[in-house]
């Protein structure tokens, strides 16, 4: 069942959102050569419980962080390592989450380390521009297809492929709610896009084949060809004047200046 969202409800949801915008630009001040992932984890967490918040992600479905922290051919929930230490030219995605008054906000990020490959950038770049052109589809009384064919069209457009195990989602008090939100998909296929819906839209697109492998510790996605993936994440409100992102990177775009993606 979809659950359709209040005015109060939606802007209880910005403010768990906002707060994972912080986050991700609290995280950005980390994020160098010599860092281990695990001391990302640590700093999010310390963040978000002074923020009067709980980590959404820590302990759901038994995940033992507060942060998915993947790196370079890792597409999703990476966990935090103190063996995981960043590298020059290396990317990682932060998927972060907060529980905050009732509601959750999720948001991810793929942030450069140091100096990046010309060809592995445009990975990044590609893939948030599908981000926000799957935005520009969330249109009331549209189809939720028409969200997922605009970030599979453009990224198969660059050449890059979609991963297709991992989806979007709905959510709310709960992180993970209804609908599914796929990367791929028809235009005019799907849930009809009604006012007061809330979704993460989170492509992860990969440089070479779309396959990949679930590794033993029961949580890390990688390619199967072991090329560099991205992940870029918002959380949105469907309203009557058209799509509201509840999510920010403002916060730690302002950290990175001009090495943005």
């Amino acid at each position: 069942m979809i659950y359709l969202k209040t005015d109060e409800e939606i802007e209880l949801m910005r403010a768990a959102n906002q707060l994972v915008g912080k986050t991700l630009g609290e995280l950005a001040k980390h994020i160098a050569p010599g860092v281990s992932t695990l001391h990302l984890d640590k700093v999010a967490e310390e963040f978000i419980r002074d923020n009067g918040a709980v980590p959404a992600f820590l302990g759901y479905g038994g995940f033992p962080a507060s942060i998915c922290a993947s790196v370079n051919e890792q597409v999703v929930h990476g966990i935090p390592s103190a063996k995981a230490i960043l590298k020059e030219g290396d990317v990682i995605s932060v998927d972060c989450g907060t529980f905050l008054n009732g509601f959750v906000g999720d948001s991810a990020y793929t942030f450069c380390v140091g100096e990046v490959a010309p060809e592995v950038k445009a990975l990044l770049k590609a893939t948030k521009e599908s981000l926000y052109l799957g935005i520009q589809h969330a249109i009331e009384g549209r189809r939720l297809g028409d969200i997922s064919h605009a970030v599979q069209s453009y990224c198969e457009s660059k050449g890059y492929s979609v991963v297709r195990e991992l989806v979007g989602h709905g959510c709310g008090r709960k992180m993970h709610e209804e609908p599914e939100v796929p990367n791929y998909g028809r235009p005019g296929c799907g849930p009809l896009l009604r006012s007061g819906m809330c979704i993460c839209i989170e492509p992860m697109i990969n440089m070479g084949s779309k396959n990949v492998v679930f590794e033993k510790d029961g949580w890390t996605v990688r390619t199967k060809d072991r090329k560099c993936s991205a992940h870029f994440e918002h959380c949105i409100a469907i309203r009557p004047d058209g799509p509201q992102i509840l999510s920010s990177f403002e916060f730690l775009e302002e950290v990175l200046g001009n090495n943005a993606i």
